[in-house]
């Protein structure tokens, strides 16, 4: 099952960490991007469409600012990523024309992907990059991005554009070989997992975090990574790119890395959207008999079911939901905002629509914008 899924992928999304390109000490590694970008072009000889998510403009603009630490403020983190985003495209493009393939930068903030409209017209432009044989270099928009929009973390990133562009296979490229069975930092008898089929809570407590300087996450990143992609039907490959050759290798079937199987039921692409993507601006909490009805039936949330309102949003906002005992059951768009909730929660839909100017959906949240959880 494993090496057909790795052969069979066509359209895959290669995220590349700080660590394997760039470090505080000598900034980015030309050498380094040169040897992957030899590895790409061998990926895309096996007839396979490529997109590259890669870190490390900050690390690069340390070095060239010559700051001696990792910035804490959010102006020099800016500043520094404003410098290193050239060096790191300008690197890609020198790397890539070598091999006679064309690179197009791409920046990206997590506005762009929570907007519906913003969301596909990135997809348009990506795929459309990749009909001209174009390899989009796609890294999120430090330069921009405060607290509000910023997507995190480029695991995170990454799954997120594999599920913009529906890519069939998600490889996260780092200085690790893949999950173990324990951390094989503090346990010798520690042994690579090749092939996981779910994402359980087990699976989810083994991944630990990183402790490196280039990096800004660990397992636990890549993990929730393939955990989000998975729900899209996207599997992920988690490798060891300071192995030279290892990625061309492993995708024609040779053993490496980690793989996480998706879920054989995905999600559609505006459910996961909503899941995934949007952030939630509040929360609602349900009483049981909603929870069922949610959850096991499959129906709409209806004010009757609602028990408390917390936080500030508008009608068109995302929100989570859930039952008497805190735990989150479902997410998704809202039809009222948080005042007009807070006066109609637990009101039977015939006394909401006696009240002027609320007639216009019986629905608080309706199923087509619910995603279970």
């Amino acid at each position: 099952m494993r090496d057909e899924l790795l052969r069979q992928a066509k359209r895959v999304v290669i995220k590349i960490g700080s660590s394997l390109i760039a470090s505080r000490e000598t900034g980015l590694s030309a050498e380094r991007i040169e040897r992957l970008a030899g590895e790409i072009a061998e990926v895309r000889a096996q007839g396979r469409e490529v997109l590259v998510v890669s870190s490390g403009a900050v690390v690069s603009g340390i070095k060239k600012l010559g700051l001696r630490e990792y910035p804490k403020s959010l102006p020099l983190k800016q500043a520094a990523a404003a410098v290193g985003q050239s060096l790191l495209m300008w690197a890609y493009e020198k790397a890539f024309e070598r091999l006679t393939l064309r690179v197009a930068q791409v920046l990206l903030t997590h506005e762009d992907l929570a907007d519906r409209r913003r969301f596909l017209n990135a997809r348009h432009t990506l795929t459309t990059l990749i009909k001209f044989g174009v390899i989009p270099i796609i890294n999120e928009n430090d330069t921009v991005a405060v607290e509000e929009i910023r997507v995190g973390d480029n695991d995170t990133l990454a799954a997120q554009v594999a599920h913009l562009v529906d890519a069939d296979l998600l490889i996260i490229l780092s200085d690790v070989d893949g999950l173990f069975t324990v951390d094989p930092r503090k346990d010798p008898t520690a042994a690579l997992i090749p092939l996981i089929p779910e994402i359980t809570e087990d699976i989810e407590q083994r991944a630990g975090m990183s402790s490196t300087f280039e990096g800004t996450g660990g397992m636990a990143t890549k993990v929730r990574a393939a955990k989000k992609v998975g729900e899209y039907g996207v599997a992920t490959l988690i490798l060891n790119g300071t192995q030279t050759r290892l990625l061309p290798n492993v995708l024609s079937g040779q053993p490496g890395g980690s793989l996480f199987l998706a879920r054989e039921r995905r999600m559609n692409s505006r459910k996961h959207w909503i899941a995934f993507t949007l952030r939630p601006r509040g929360h609602v909490q349900l009483d049981q008999g909603a929870v069922e009805a949610l959850v096991r039936n499959g129906k709409s949330l209806l004010a009757s079911g609602i028990l408390d309102i917390t936080g500030h949003f508008d009608a068109g906002d995302p929100v989570t939901c859930a039952g008497p005992d805190g735990k989150e059951c479902a997410k998704g768009l809202v039809n009222f905002s948080s005042e007009i909730l807070t006066r109609i929660k637990g009101l039977k839909t015939a006394d909401i629509q006696k009240i002027p100017g609320l007639q216009e959906y019986e629905e608080v949240i309706h199923r087509d914008n619910l995603v279970i959880l």
